[in-house]
């Protein structure tokens, strides 16, 4: 069978989903540069575009598997669309998404351009290469015939990643662990994907390809210090190459604005398992905006169904042992089970009072949208949004659920924009204090002699609707011996 050619030079392209059409793209989206791994060809983004294309102008590089443009020109290459990007929006920032080698280049392109408002989201980057047994593996291929040169498993991984883990979206049916599959189709099919991989590439184009990761981890990690963008590291625990946990925190410590988001059973290539979700993962670190600096009220996106039932599941089992009742009030004063008496129109402001650790916001942040199609933006503690919080926290990734359902830092300027926006505002005014009173403080308010919230709701004309829990304070006595009382929620307009 003839090789397939796959010449030219580096360019731009746009998936045919990507169009906006029908408007579904947000207002004064971002543009998002994606910029492959070392095979080159995008295929990274193949599970995401969709979605991302929804909130971001989306252009993906493609390089030629025949090109030989070198780590240098391909910098120049995105610097000069970066910068042209920049200035046809000078008040929005320019994403770059890099995987392994293409992270490599979009750090270049960040200590090129200090002042150009960048977010560079990194995927298990390249620049932990002289750590990696990829180094020894270009040296190796030199003494192995084509096309034998991609049975190398290390070399197949880093080009295909895990099979097993891959979605039939991604590699054909017989791949999705969900499906009952003969051990001869997954071998089938596996062969198939190996002969389309040994077609198109040649064992001298991958030695150059690894000769550019070299290049660029050495150039890159010489100017670490000098990256001032914003950067949000993605790295797999199980990474089968490259030291990415270790190489993470390394980058975290290195670059000055940089966080760092841990999947521990994800392998090299993330972007292609199942189970994993770049939008959500952007939204749920708080980088998502649409202009120079983040604003938790309007660069807002509302959870997708996906993002709903993941934070319902998260509480499964906790809804499992309590079995949550919600209750309302109708407007002629009758009670009833259900949401029905909650309006459905904003602006509104729910306020209520924390239970024992605050167990009462899962149903209440998942059971009113799933009820009634409101979302509810919490006014929450600074805490879960500062870089030092997550530190300490056992997952970096904790309070991420929080804000991809609408949570927001607590301040009188985002209560007012709320508000403007006509939002229903979930308010705690006992806060954190609340949350983790002592024994024989059940039930207890711990609210301020001048509640602030109804001055501000009275401006927009806002419904303030009270709520109370029973039961959570009493799910254990002294002896913590569990006892069997729902939950109950109701809630009460005035």
């Amino acid at each position: 069978m003839a090789r397939r050619k796959d010449g030219g030079s580096p360019r731009w392209f746009s998936p045919l989903e990507c169009g906006g059409a029908g408007g579904e793209r947000v207002s004064g989206a971002p543009t998002l540069l994606y910029l492959p791994g070392i095979d080159g060809i995008g295929l990274g983004l193949i599970r995401h575009h969709e979605k991302l294309a929804k909130m971001f102008e989306l252009w993906c590089l493609h390089i030629p598997v025949e090109d030989r443009t070198s780590f240098e020109g391909l910098v120049e290459l995105v610097e000069t669309t970066v910068k042209s990007e920049s200035s046809r929006a000078s008040d929005r920032p320019v994403y770059l998404v890099g995987e392994s080698v293409g992270a490599c280049i979009a750090l270049a392109v960040a200590v090129r351009n200090p002042d150009i408002d960048l977010v560079l989201i990194l995927v298990n980057p390249g620049t932990s290469f002289h750590k990696s047994q990829l180094q020894t593996l270009s040296a190796f291929l030199n003494f192995v015939p084509e096309p034998l040169h991609l049975t190398t498993p290390q070399l197949l991984t880093f080009l295909t990643g895990n099979f097993m883990k891959m979605p039939s979206t991604v590699v054909g049916r017989g791949f999705s662990p969900e499906e009952d599959n003969t051990l001869s189709e997954i071998t089938s099919s596996l062969l198939s994907s190996l002969m389309f991989l040994v077609d198109i590439l040649t064992k001298e184009s991958i030695i150059w390809k690894l000769k550019i990761l070299k290049t660029a981890a050495s150039f890159v990690n010489s100017r670490l210090h000098a990256v001032k963008a914003q950067t949000l590291v993605l790295a797999s625990g199980n990474d089968e190459l490259l030291p990415s946990s270790q190489e993470a925190e390394k980058l975290r410590d290195a670059i000055e604005k940089c966080r760092t988001r841990l999947f521990r059973d994800n392998g090299h290539k993330i972007l292609l398992e199942a189970e994993f979700d770049l939008a959500t993962t952007i939204k749920g670190a708080g980088y998502y905006r649409r202009s120079r600096k983040t604003d938790f009220v309007s660069d807002y996106l509302p959870p997708t169904p996906d993002e709903l039932q993941q934070a319902i599941n998260r509480d499964r089992i906790l809804n499992f042992i309590t079995d949550p009742v919600l209750l309302s009030t109708l407007p002629d004063g009758k009670i009833v089970r259900g949401l029905a008496g909650l309006p459905r129109e904003g602006p509104a402001v729910l306020v209520g009072y924390h239970m024992l650790l605050g167990l009462e916001l899962g149903p209440m942040v998942t059971g009113v949208p799933s009820s009634t199609g409101v979302h509810i933006r919490g006014l929450a503690h600074p805490f879960m949004f500062d870089k030092n919080s997550e530190q300490i926290m056992p997952d970096s990734a904790h309070f991420d659920l929080h804000r991809i359902m609408g949570a927001v830092p607590v301040t009188g300027s985002n209560f007012y924009k709320l508000l403007a926006d006509k939002e229903f505002v979930l308010l705690y005014p006992g806060g954190a204090r609340e949350a983790l009173h002592r024994k024989g403080e059940e039930y207890k308010l711990f609210w301020p002699d001048q509640p602030e919230f109804v001055r501000m709701a009275s401006r927009f004309g806002a419904a303030i609707i009270p709520f109370g829990v029973v039961g959570e304070d009493d799910i254990c006595d002294t002896t913590m011996i569990f006892r069997s009382f729902p939950s109950m929620i109701c809630l009460t307009r005035c």
